[in-house]
């Protein structure tokens, strides 16, 4: 907090002098940022695991940390291949070893040859590396069907994230009721509610539809389209496809009708395509939006601006540490692209390791390959226990009373409705928290798993939900499940 003006004099007579940076005088943008993800609860999971570390007494033995989707942290291994040329990159006396297949080595040598100084360790261009941009575009036509796509249009980036964050600096403009507004999914992924608060920008939100397992509804965005522009100007339109935190996987009709009333309403679409690989129920299938955009021909095809953008952290792989990803740009003004490079070029490069990954998430081994047998065993392996864990996981919280799952159709996440008795929403309103915190915060401290409230994400107001990742192993998840099911019934009878 500031010096007071009898503080300040003191402090001067003392030798001291005020903050030049303090509550009061940083970027109020920056204090309005939430991130639930990674928010106060996961804090406290992180003192929980340092007071067992010490011999602390708990009701529970482990933490375990249901909050995000990172893979690797929840035991998943790395895809074998993917860490055989990653290897041999890093450390490139390796490739006279006997030990690494030869086409790992021959992948290895490409990617070097395509770096500076053939090094991992030097700068790349700030849209990345040529050769893996073009490796990415190969991807791109393979996945829909053949249609084309440019090298030129596509940037790498820190993740995903990073290239989400990059477009919407672009679209923010203007003040007062010029201000721009993004429509985002509620629920949504707090990276875009994050990114506009420190943007200054106006977050729409539009709801989902929970009775229809999370439909997207395009009368719904009409009417806050229609509301937001009362107070700002909105400019974009954000899909989170397929969802976080609500693992529905969009159809082709849902992504045509959204296309439709973007390009009518003037909105630049962007599509968060990061689960792409996570498709678990039958039925359902993943299109991207660039792949519908061109195949519903003109003015869409031509006209539609639409940013795709897609990672390596999710997916079979789960490398969230490289931070590997990518952005397609579909239909920008050739101006405003440059000076996407430009903002790019301000952060030098993505990491390179990073780009080194993606290239194999986007051409892995081939049929003819020595590596491909057991690549493809390895990523069936992982996709097949995702989507057993997916029909688990809704399962048992649909036989619990008080809890409601919808299918988790895709991505890697359950989002349950859970009821709460009055009394213990009561409770939590006078300790000054959301009741699914308060939830989430007595099954941390009562059973060790840490999951995510609803509210971090946003939701109809008088309902409350938590996220939850299915990552665990399923031995680990299933006894989570239960763990979860008997302390609700429990809080349940407490709060009665």
């Amino acid at each position: 907090m500031a010096l007071r003006v009898g503080d300040q004099s003191r402090a001067a007579r003392n030798g001291l002098r005020e903050k030049v940076l303090t509550l009061d005088s940083m970027n109020p943008c920056v204090r309005k940022v939430e991130y639930a993800v990674r928010g106060p609860i996961v804090l406290r999971a992180l003192e929980l695991e340092q007071e067992l570390r010490q011999g602390v007494k708990k009701p529970f033995t482990e933490v375990i940390r249901a909050n995000i989707g990172d893979a690797q942290a929840m035991g998943q291994r790395p895809i074998t291949f993917f860490r055989q040329v990653l290897a041999l990159c890093v450390h490139p006396d390796l490739l006279n070893s006997p030990d690494f297949p030869e086409d790992a080595k021959r992948r290895a040598q490409r990617i070097l040859q395509a770096c500076g100084g053939h090094s991992l360790g030097a700068y790349s261009i700030s849209s990345g590396i040529q050769l893996i941009r073009e490796d990415v575009a190969r991807y791109i036509e393979r996945r829909d069907g053949g249609i084309p796509a440019d090298p030129n249009n596509i940037f790498l980036s820190t993740g995903a994230s990073g290239a989400i964050v990059t477009v919407l600096k672009l679209l923010v403009a203007g003040e007062g009721r010029r201000r721009t507004g993004v429509l985002i999914p509620v629920p949504q992924y707090p990276l875009y509610s994050a990114t506009l608060a420190e943007l200054d920008a106006v977050q729409v939100d539009y709801y989902l539809d929970e009775e229809r397992t999370w439909a997207l509804d395009v009368a719904e965005l009409r009417r806050r389209l229609s509301q937001a522009r009362d107070h700002c100007c909105p400019r974009a339109l954000c899909v989170i496809n397929p969802g976080n935190p609500t693992g529905q996987v969009q159809t082709r009709e849902c992504i045509e009708a959204v296309i439709r009333f973007a390009f009518e309403e003037g909105l630049f679409l962007l599509a968060d395509e990061v689960y792409q690989d996570n498709v678990y129920a039958e039925g359902s299938q993943f299109y991207s939006f660039k792949k519908v955009l061109t195949e519903m021909g003109p003015p869409y095809s031509t006209q539609q601006e639409l940013a795709s953008f897609h990672s390596a952290s999710k997916g079979y792989m789960g490398e969230c540490g490289f931070r590997g990803g990518y952005v397609e740009v579909v239909n920008m003004d050739p101006e405003v692209q440059r000076q996407m490079l430009k903002l790019m070029s301000v952060r030098l490069c993505p990491p390179v390791p990073g780009q080194a990954l993606l290239d194999m998430v986007v051409s892995p081994p081939a049929p003819s390959d020595p590596s491909f047998a057991q690549f493809q065993e390895e990523r069936q392996m992982v996709l097949a226990e995702l989507a057993a864990k997916a029909k688990l996981t809704e399962q048992v919280f649909n036989e619990t009373p008080g809890i409601r799952c919808n299918p988790v159709q895709g991505a890697m996440y359950s989002f349950p409705r859970v009821q709460l008795p009055p009394r213990a929403v009561q409770l939590a309103q006078e300790l000054g928290l959301a009741p699914d915190m308060f939830f989430c915060q007595r099954l941390l401290e009562e059973t060790g798993i840490c999951v995510v409230p609803g509210s971090g994400f946003g939701q109809l107001e008088g309902t409350y939900h938590f996220r939850m990742t299915i990552l665990p192993p399923m031995e680990k998840l299933r006894l989570l499940l239960e763990k979860l099911s008997r302390f609700h019934a429990k809080f349940t009878r407490e709060y009665s």
